[in-house]
């Protein structure tokens, strides 16, 4: 039987998921128009259609397997689906990581100023940088999804041999706690990454500031804009990426307790919050989106008006 607490983390879950879908969906649609009119699409814009697909991808497995958790656990138990579930949510997590990192580290190459000669070669081959760590991390993606298949396998050889029940879901618990643990273990690298650059960015605009005043300009440049515009968007992202990483680790903790499945799931549902509400700072951050997000906006609200109008009057005098 489904609990209040479990329908409740339901609910709030399935907002969670509509919310992150709309989001995400939006900023592929509007850079997928924008690629068709132009016939052009800028490096930028797709890093973050692939993170925002990556997302959607991210939203659903993550969705359908807590209605297989909470509703159907048995499923879970032959390898084949584990596998597919276990894999696919690598995959996304891997990307929806990865391509955020790569957004970070792409904008802190366009904005931040340094005078080192290592910084500038990568500076003015910023497409090329991006790339290549794009593909260096593939290696860690392949290295990680062995690492799951080499645990699902052990497993399934352990599950043939054990058949009674309880030694079943022991197992299956066991599975669980390692395939995150490894999961986890990846995701550190990402958020490591993000978290230098954002020291970089501070450091920047720490250096900027100290050169302008020396030249006595104004404090108030293009460039000093750019990096608290950059930094202010930074900081959204690491908090959201903090809540979501802080989740799996107590996740983690609370696998070796199956009194406090309640707390994995809460765990779950904050930390969806990453990949559903981090649309929504690019959304309000980038000029373009914010204006066809307004422009939605404008459209739904003129909607609403007309059907209000169109709606017969009703005398309340007339009413008995």
């Amino acid at each position: 039987m489904v609990s209040v607490v479990q329908s409740t983390l339901t609910i709030i879950l399935s907002a969670e998921f509509i919310i992150g879908n709309l989001g995400n969906g939006f900023i592929a649609l509007v850079n997928c128009i924008d690629w068709v009119k132009r016939r052009e699409i800028s490096s930028a814009d797709q890093i973050l259609t692939a993170l925002a697909i990556s997302r959607i991808g991210l939203l659903w497995l993550v969705s359908i397997n807590w209605y297989i958790s909470v509703f159907f656990t048995v499923l879970l138990v032959p390898g084949k689906l584990l596998r597919v579930n276990s894999i696919g949510w690598t995959v996304t997590n891997h990307f929806s990581n990865w391509l955020a990192t790569s957004l970070s580290i792409f904008y802190f190459l366009k904005i931040a100023s340094f005078s080192n000669s290592i910084f500038l070669y990568l500076k003015w081959r910023v497409k090329k940088v991006i790339s290549m760590i794009l593909l260096v991390t593939l290696v860690l993606f392949i290295f990680n999804i062995a690492l799951m298949n080499m645990h699902i396998n052990v497993w399934i050889n352990e599950h043939k041999v054990n058949m009674t029940g309880t030694s079943r879901m022991s197992n299956f618990v066991q599975l669980s706690t390692r395939t995150l643990f490894i999961n986890t273990l990846f995701t550190i690298i990402p958020f490591a990454v993000s978290l230098i650059i954002f020291l970089l960015l501070i450091f920047s605009l720490w250096k900027h500031l100290k050169k302008i005043q020396h030249n006595a300009k104004d404090s108030r440049d293009a460039s000093t804009e750019a990096h608290i515009k950059a930094m202010k968007s930074m900081i959204a992202f690491l908090l959201l990426f903090a809540i979501y990483f802080l989740s799996l680790f107590v996740s983690i903790w609370s696998f070796k307790f199956p009194e406090r499945k309640q707390i994995i799931m809460f765990c779950q549902v904050i930390g969806i919050i990453y990949p559903a509400g981090h649309p929504y700072v690019p959304i309000l951050g980038y000029n373009k989106l914010r204006q066809a997000f307004l422009s939605v906006l404008c459209w739904l609200r003129s909607k609403m008006e007309n059907l209000q109008a169109r709606r017969p009057f009703r005398d309340s005098s007339c009413i008995s």
